[in-house]
């Protein structure tokens, strides 16, 4: 029986440790498939966010520093860990740099001021930025100072799809302590053009978010590692080079074999090496078969209903890992779905906003004939009361039939497909202005040129502002409308409409071309607050821009830009 006992002691030791280095390789592996997701997840998440944010600079007509600072609003350090910054990046071959500075100031950098290379004949200007860990922004840097950079830009804008850069000291850590810098990488996504269609395609720049590698490896995988991991992330381009090192600040586990793992970022690949420490696997598990020669036959069987444990806690333990990885997949497949549902909707709002108001004609006109016919029938018997309550129906159903055509009006601005063809303004304004015509005011035309356009679609843009300018003048005030155009940039030609009303207050000036908006003051004016949003769809709709100014002597001066009728105009307005 003792040697029965101690032949099975022996064995069950040797099986322990057999099952003790066993467990720990697969703990090893188990831990670096574990950081290998983590870091695939983040990658994953910030490529989704990044290509969010170039989309939506895409969908801009025109870009502006406010716009811009909306859009990457959301983009933060607690949403994507690591980043330092995100900035519109755009070319510029020498000769063009004062240009590119002026056109950027013009449209909200104001102070942005371009420092080119003199080395170079390719410059990569910053013109946009929000720094992301509190630093002051720093536009205006030359990324071409910057090989690493350069290379991600490039292949980004030939691939037409994100790209992540080798990495490099970054540009805007060099007035850091040099204790505080660190290793640092881009990820940039090409920004094409999807607004307006006559634009589609073409190429804008890019939106580059700057890391830190220690800060992303640090958040990515912190948690993760913890004590029980040393990582290296490592750029394999060439000569391999640091991204990113965690230290757990614990002895090392020689006894396991290093772990090296591929991570596939945007057009490269890095290489994750994971070390494990001797918190990965407790001192006192490992040294459960010294525990069995001394004990003997009875801690063998302890042992082996411990090892029974262990494997349940492992197997337990990669379960729970399985199903919170299938988790996360399915949050993340539910985002998307939410994401697309969430635009079909804003879609869906414009077009259910006409046929609402289509389908309100029919009864609106029934509304209206009978009021008339009632009207006619009763002269004479009805009340004065009663008379009064029908007229006050009629005049309901009037505004009613107004905000009706507004609707369909503003749903046509955005779905109606366009027509262009070669209109005379002069003549146009002329004949507005003759069916307009009161006797109590006066609209003049002075040398308006000839635009290309949809003709439906510039009268209805032409006979509101004219139609604004006389219903909005003041009482015991003679209505008087001035239509005059200036040129613009080679092909385009600004046409301004100046009356003599009550005017619009500078703080409301961006809002009103907003649905459902009307300014400070027209409370007393009959109106929908729908005409200028559709005159701001239509002109955008154009490639155009549109705005509104006070008016020397009192007033407004609505204007927009428009084509010229020459087949050589550009496809985007100055």
């Amino acid at each position: 029986m003792a040697l029965l006992g101690c032949l099975g002691t022996i064995l069950a030791a040797l099986s322990l440790h057999s099952v003790s280095r066993s467990r720990s390789e697969r703990a090893v592996e188990t831990k670096a498939q574990i950081v290998q997701q983590a870091i695939d997840a983040e990658l994953d998440r910030y490529r989704a966010s990044l290509a969010d944010v170039a989309a939506a600079v895409g969908a801009q007509t025109q870009l502006e520093a406010g716009e811009f600072a909306a859009i990457v609003a959301p983009v933060t350090q607690r949403r994507l860990p690591g980043a330092v910054g995100v900035s519109l990046v755009v070319p510029a071959a020498t000769g063009d740099v004062s240009r590119v500075q002026a056109y950027w100031r013009r449209h909200g950098s104001t102070d942005l001021a371009l420092h080119p290379r003199s080395d170079v004949d390719t410059h990569y200007f910053a013109v946009m930025t929000r720094r992301l860990d509190g630093a002051t922004p720093r536009t205006g840097i030359d990324a071409a100072a910057a090989a690493p950079p350069v290379q991600a830009l490039t292949t980004a804008r030939t691939s037409r799809d994100i790209a992540v850069s080798p990495t490099y000291p970054l540009l805007g850590d060099a007035d850091l302590p040099a204790g505080e810098r660190q290793l640092s990488f881009i990820m940039a996504a090409p920004v094409f053009a999807t607004s307006p269609p006559s634009a589609a395609g073409q190429f804008r720049g890019w939106i580059v978010l700057a890391f830190r590698g220690g800060d992303f490896l640090r958040t990515a995988i912190g948690q993760v590692a913890g004590k029980q991991a040393n990582v290296e992330l490592s750029d394999t381009g060439g000569e391999p080079v640091p991204v990113a090192v965690w230290d757990s600040g614990v002895r090392l586990d020689g006894a396991i074999a290093v772990q090296r793992r591929a991570v596939t970022a945007p057009q490269r690949t890095w290489e994750l090496r994971i070390e494990a420490t001797e918190d990965l696997v407790p001192a006192t598990e490992e040294r459960l078969d010294e525990a069995a020669l001394v004990v003997g036959t009875v801690i063998t069987l302890l042992l082996a209903a411990l090892t029974s444990a262990i494997v349940t806690s492992r197997d337990r333990a990669l379960r729970k890992v399985d199903q919170a990885t299938r988790a996360l997949r399915d949050d993340i497949g539910r985002r998307e779905i939410v994401e697309r549902k969430l635009r079909q909707r804003e879609e869906e709002l414009v077009a259910f906003a006409g046929v609402v108001a289509h389908d309100l004609r029919s009864p609106l006109a029934n509304v209206s004939a009978l009021a008339e016919v009632l009207a006619e029938e009763t002269e004479d018997t009805l009340s004065a009361e009663h008379r009064q309550f029908l007229d006050r129906l009629r005049l309901s159903a009037a505004r009613m039939s107004d905000l009706i055509d507004d609707l369909l009006a503003y749903a046509k601005a955005d779905n109606v497909a366009l027509r262009p063809e070669v209109i005379d303004l002069d003549a146009m304004v002329r004949d507005i202005a003759a069916e307009r015509a009161t006797g109590s005011g006066t609209v003049f035309a002075q040398d308006l040129p000839r635009v290309r356009g949809d003709r439906t679609l510039i009268r209805q843009v032409l006979d509101n502002l004219i139609g604004n300018g006389i219903k909005y003048t003041p009482p015991g005030r003679i209505p008087e409308v001035r239509v005059t155009s200036c040129p613009q940039n080679p092909g385009w030609c600004r046409i301004d409409v100046a009356d003599r009303g009550i005017g619009v207050p500078e703080q409301q000036r961006r809002d009103i071309f907003e649905a459902f908006t009307r300014a400070s003051g027209s409370e007393g004016f009959q109106g929908t607050g729908l005409g200028l949003a559709i005159v701001g769809r239509i002109v955008e709709r154009h490639s155009g821009a549109v705005g509104v100014d006070a008016n020397p002597g009192g007033g407004s001066r609505f204007w927009f830009t428009m084509p010229m009728a020459d087949d050589r105009a550009p496809a985007r307005a100055p």
